[in-house]
């Protein structure tokens, strides 16, 4: 049996192998590709010496960039659909404040521009942006009383709540409490913008985050709509969940329905 074989059959070898790889952040200094590096390094820099200066530069210190010259764009592809996706819808909705609780603060700032944003998180930002609004919270006890939020949007957020990742206190109901939390402040005819990994079961991938399967985040969403739902597995969107292509990423735009 290959390794690979070995690896999605035997759980105690799995997790093994990815305890192990825990550690590769700690031991990626490669003497070799750095020394290569420095080597086109000083030949590009030798070449651009040779060449006739422009005399609007007088002076020239050095900033080692070694590994941007790549041949391909480096995206990661989850961050690179669901803030497209979510920038779209946020467009069409065009809210007059939108709120956020706990997204990538690079992505709110930029959505800020377009429309005014409270962004809530446990780590304050220190950035000061206009349009761009920050209260300090959690998701588990947001500040707004129940049923006051038009539009709100959470990404790549609530499978992480629990499992300590981010020095949050450990609850193996985090992701559900944070939900239900969620679903509390959106107001009767509000939208919510959210996403999730989901996979062919629920699954703790700890202390990284959970998986689920869409039945299951629809059930958590009861009283809720589906406007729109896509999928990204691998490098690819899809209109459909799908088991049989396991982890990937859920996108899902609810509206609170008037129970």
């Amino acid at each position: 049996m290959s390794i690979k074989e070995q690896l999605k059959h035997y759980s105690f070898i799995r997790n093994g192998y990815l305890l192990l790889r825990g550690t590769k952040d700690f031991f990626r200094f490669k003497p070799v590709v750095l020394v290569k590096q420095y080597i086109w390094f000083l030949k590009q820099f030798k070449h651009f010496r040779a060449m006739k200066a422009n005399r609007q530069f007088q002076t020239i210190e050095w900033f080692p960039c070694l590994f941007d010259n790549l041949s391909h764009t480096p995206l990661d592809p989850t961050y690179f659909f669901q803030d497209s996706w979510a920038a779209k819808h946020l467009f069409s909705l065009k809210p007059k404040h939108h709120f956020d609780v706990g997204s990538s603060a690079k992505t709110i700032g930029i959505l800020s521009q377009f429309t005014p944003i409270t962004m809530i998180d446990i780590r304050p930002v220190e950035l000061e942006l206009e349009n761009l609004f920050f209260k300090q919270g959690s998701i588990l006890a947001l500040p707004f009383e129940d049923n006051t939020l038009g539009t709100l949007s959470s990404l790549c957020v609530i499978e992480h709540i629990g499992l300590g990742r981010y020095g949050d206190p450990i609850d193996p109901f985090g992701s559900e409490k944070a939900i239900k939390e969620l679903k509390r402040v959106l107001k009767v005819g509000g939208t919510i913008l959210f996403s999730v990994p989901v996979d062919n079961g629920n699954k703790i991938y700890f202390n990284a985050h959970r998986a689920f399967t869409r039945d299951y985040i629809l059930k958590l969403f009861d009283g809720f709509e589906i406007v729109d739902e896509k999928y990204h597995y691998g490098i690819k969107m899809y209109d459909t969940y799908d088991k049989s292509k396991g982890f990937g990423t859920g996108l899902y735009m609810l509206r609170k329905k008037d129970i």
